[in-house]
């Protein structure tokens, strides 16, 4: 599955989330709601980190680790989706990035 895959995939989803909410609440999550959410998702992964730290407790770690990575990617291809961000080439140049950082620290040190 590439971006692009996973993009519609998430936004189908998203589609299905809003009916319930609109059915439970009155109206779907904003932008400003599903971000709240995915901070609470990323919370959830830090304690599950700590669980395969063995700092913390988890039963079925595995499956809830990979359900929390799963939730939280959902969350970032949804708001790159709805804030219009390209997020396969935000991703791509971020990676270049960080890889130049890197590469000119380690030349730097180097040379120390």
């Amino acid at each position: 599955m590439d971006f692009e895959q996973a993009t519609r995939r998430a936004r189908e989803v998203r589609g299905l989330l809003a009916e319930v909410e609109v059915g439970r609440h009155g109206r779907a999550w904003n932008v400003e709601d599903i971000a709240l959410g995915f901070v609470g998702d990323v919370g959830d992964l830090a304690k599950l980190v700590q669980a395969a730290a063995g700092i913390r407790d988890a039963n079925d770690l595995d499956a809830r680790l990979a359900h929390e990575l799963g939730d939280c990617l959902w969350a970032v291809l949804v708001l790159s989706d709805k804030l219009d961000v390209d997020i396969e080439r935000a991703f791509r140049e971020t990676m270049d990035q960080l890889e130049a950082w890197a590469r000119r620290e380690i030349a730097s040190e180097e040379t120390a």
